[in-house]
């Protein structure tokens, strides 16, 4: 780093600071000079990108540079830049930023090269790169400076293109349905739409406590109140949780509503996107995930929580009271804390049924208890008409036909405030203005909750969240 520090002090005394230089007119990119060789072979193009390799051969040289889209080849020569150019060349380092202007050729052993009449240097690098044999592999360092690992982990920047392809699918694909993409607000002064801890702030104007929000549920059914029929957002959401492979405190989420459907309208959108996106960004339906193959083809298997536990676990809560399913799973699992007949289904299911759904599964019929803004289903009123989506044992979305009687919204807001009360932080706010919008009149909605990030890993085939955030939350180093 002395080394390179010294360097760039000795440019910057002989007038010929590379951080003075503020434009270089590239007109082409690494890619498109090897797609459209017999094109452009003979022609004068401007290349620009970082030094990654460098062989110096006396009096003329071959370096490999860097650019958004790939790398390629320079051939430079004493003779063609003159000899004051080229030694100045020597002296630069791997990772400096440089521009040149050539002609496209072909080298003796068929790789496509730029042969340089002028180059310069465009910024100098005062940190070296990892080693290219040893590359960077340290993943604390690599969330850390993600800079660094797109620079020398090109599977990592594939990664991220592929993720803004992602979204972009599914953008297209939901414009395509009919759907209008809103904003809604990100501070707000009562989190709402899902059960989880915010992040607080202080707004100094007003004087008064704010929330980052933890979902846009509350605000797109506002919009659906209003008349809009088929809304959606993609944005970030922010929970104050603990984090994992599986979770960042700030994650990206797709919700949408749709007006005069249900949550089995939510299921078939659901496979539909799914299967639109698989089919324009990776090319096929079936995917790896660590050891299991994912087939997403065909129609996805749709159950219900109770028969997902009879299944598994070999209960049957259809015909058991809250008191005889106890007693059936005691020494099975771990018991939640309110023994209610839906509390002791969902912690069957949570700790003894998720893990084994591997193939894309719809589980249905949550218990009412947990599902505070959803519809009661007629023929059942313990449970509620919810699904949410696993694949590979991991919840992929979430999905309600949406409560819309203010009554019982009121009820059901009541009685999470009374968890509250009771220390449970995670229990739904009362939000009087929803209520108040919901009065005027909602019509039958349908919702649904896509984790966008968990939907990245899967098509990546990733492990870690954080191998999909291009900035991942991390603690700060001392």
């Amino acid at each position: 780093m002395q080394v390179r520090r010294e360097k760039l002090l000795e440019l910057q005394k002989s007038g010929q600071d590379p951080f003075e230089i503020v434009k270089f007119d590239q007109t082409h990119r690494s890619d498109e000079i090897l797609k459209n060789f017999e094109k452009l072979q003979g022609k004068t193009v401007s290349v620009a990108g970082r030094i990654i390799l460098k062989r110096m051969m006396g009096k003329a040289s071959f370096t490999h540079i860097l650019d958004g889209e790939g790398k390629i080849q320079f051939y430079i020569s004493i003779n063609d830049v003159g000899e004051s150019a080229y030694e100045e060349f020597k002296k630069w380092d791997l990772g400096d930023i440089v521009g040149a202007t050539g002609t496209v050729f072909k080298t003796k052993t068929g790789e496509t090269s730029v042969h340089v009449n002028k180059i310069q240097l465009l910024a100098k690098a005062l940190i070296p790169l990892p080693d290219k044999y040893h590359g960077l592999k340290d993943n604390d360092v690599r969330y850390r400076e993600r800079y660094v690992d797109l620079i020398v982990n090109p599977d990592v920047k594939k990664i991220f293109i592929t993720r803004s392809k992602i979204i972009s699918a599914m953008r297209e694909f939901l414009d395509g349905e009919g759907f209008l993409e809103v904003e809604t607000p990100v501070l707000q002064t009562i989190p709402g739409g899902a059960e989880a801890r915010p992040f607080v702030t202080h707004h100094n104007t007003l004087n008064m406590k704010m929330y980052m929000r933890i979902a846009t549920e509350l605000y797109l059914k506002r919009l659906i109140i209003g008349g809009f029929e088929r809304v959606y957002e993609i944005g970030k959401n922010f929970r104050n949780e603990g984090m994992s492979y599986k979770h960042n405190p700030e994650f990206t989420l797709m919700e949408l509503y749709q007006a005069y459907t249900d949550y089995h309208g939510m299921m078939d959108i659901t496979e539909r996107m799914y299967k639109y996106i698989l089919d324009k960004v990776i090319g096929t339906r079936k995917v790896m995930f660590e050891d299991a193959e994912i087939n997403m083809d065909g129609k996805w298997r749709r159950l219900t929580m109770v028969d997902a536990v009879k299944e598994v676990v070999g209960v049957d809560f259809n015909k058991l009271t809250a008191e005889a399913a106890e007693k059936q799973l005691k020494g099975k699992m771990e018991l939640p804390k309110n023994k209610t007949w839906g509390e002791l289904l969902y912690a069957a299911f949570d700790q003894l049924v998720e893990k084994t759904l591997v193939q894309p599964t719809f589980i249905i019929d949550y218990p009412v208890e947990i599902s505070p803004l959803t519809k009661r289903k007629k023929s059942e009123p313990r449970v509620t008409e919810r699904f949410e989506l696993f694949i590979c044992g991991r919840e992929m979305g979430n999905a309600y036909s949406e409560l819309n009687d203010p009554i019982d919204q009121r009820a059901r807001f009541e009685a999470q405030m009374k968890e509250r009360e009771k220390g449970n932080d995670e229990a739904h706010m009362m939000d009087e203005d929803f209520v108040n919008a919901m009065s005027y009149g909602m019509p039958p909605t349908g919702g649904l909750g896509l984790g966008i990030d968990r939907m990245i890993m899967l098509f990546t085939n990733q492990h870690s969240i954080r191998d999909v955030l291009l900035f991942p939350t991390m603690k700060p180093l001392k």
